[in-house]
């Protein structure tokens, strides 16, 4: 899988679920992406490293768009830009 990181992408939401067991990566941005309109980007803090894989294949089953991962020390920023 081709992972894409960025910097300076500013999100419209931040959603921090560090240290949150899986699946709750998965179930609080499915909750965040709700609350959202088209085009708006939500920022998704976690550190669980199955997400690198779940969090981009989610994007591409639901219609929104993946623009890439900020990678800090102790977790990653995965951004997503509302689709529909």
């Amino acid at each position: 899988m081709n992972i894409k990181f960025v910097e300076g992408i500013k999100a419209d939401v931040t959603a921090d679920i560090v240290y949150m067991m899986c699946p709750m990566h998965l179930l609080k941005l499915e909750e965040m992406m709700r609350t959202l309109d088209r085009g708006q980007i939500l920022e998704i803090m976690t550190d669980y490293d199955g997400a690198l894989e779940d969090i981009p294949q989610w994007c591409a089953k639901t219609g929104n768009e993946f623009l890439g991962i900020e990678e800090n020390p102790d977790y990653y920023k995965f951004f997503i830009r509302k689709g529909r």
